[in-house]
């Protein structure tokens, strides 16, 4: 049965991946870094900033010391938010009207993302949804970034840690993740938590693949794929818990 949901925040609620690519290529570009678009799809998309620019940085044999790694995603921080008090924060079709419907269901509901918290925050408080969530685990809040688990695993243990408390104990199985990105799907599926791809910025080609190897699904089986978040009913979702 499910209790629990867990979404993605940047290419699942917010429809913000090709700012984070612009902002990317004007950090580096500032650098004297080349990098091309198709190689952060390839390699980059899904990881949290951090995480990103040091991979970047070690591939073109620069310093990727904590210092020149914060000194970047400090300054593409910057650009962000003033892109964001500029134009707003741009949801997905469907996206507020699903957290309402979830949340309405008595699910408790928490944000697993790669995202800075104050971006987050500042998301959820725009649409008036931000009481709706019992967790927010955010970039400041892990070591390490998707596809590495921490994050839903964290997310679970607060779950069952914060007030208000569930009456019983949450377990893996009974929560869904919401995930856009091939390292997202791969954390969801090593937390042990019931996976969802979402069509956003990968193809559904794509992501069933992964989900395929990453839950060795028989030949054939059905995968829980949707191309939006607006195609997405309540009954569909009851559905999916393992």
């Amino acid at each position: 049965m499910l209790r629990a949901v867990l979404f993605d925040f940047n290419g699942v609620l917010v429809d913000d991946e090709p700012l984070h690519w612009k902002l990317i290529q004007r950090v580096l570009g500032e650098e004297g870094i080349p990098f091309a678009e198709e190689e952060y799809h390839r390699r980059f998309l899904g990881l949290n900033d951090r995480a990103c620019f040091t991979a970047i940085l070690e591939a073109a044999g620069q310093e990727a010391g904590l210092g020149a790694v914060m000194r970047l995603t400090t300054r593409k921080a910057s650009y962000y938010q003033a892109a964001i008090r500029r134009d707003g924060y741009p949801f997905f079709a469907g996206a507020v009207e699903l957290v309402r419907e979830c949340h309405q269901t008595g699910w408790m509901l928490g944000v697993v993302s790669g995202a800075l918290h104050e971006e987050v925050e500042g998301a959820l408080a725009q649409e008036g949804i931000r009481d709706l969530f019992k967790v927010l685990i955010t970039a400041e809040d892990v070591e390490r970034s998707k596809p590495d688990p921490e994050g839903y695993l964290l997310g679970l243990e607060r779950f069952n840690a914060q007030p208000p408390l569930p009456d019983r104990l949450v377990h893996p199985h009974e929560v869904l993740a919401i995930e856009d990105t091939p390292p997202g799907l791969a954390a969801a599926v090593a937390a042990g938590v019931t996976p969802l791809a979402v069509a956003h910025t990968y193809s559904a080609e794509v992501l069933a693949e992964v989900l395929d190897q990453a839950l060795a699904a028989t030949p054939g089986e059905a995968l829980a794929v949707v191309p939006s978040l607006a195609a997405l009913t309540l009954e569909r979702l009851q559905g999916l818990s393992r």
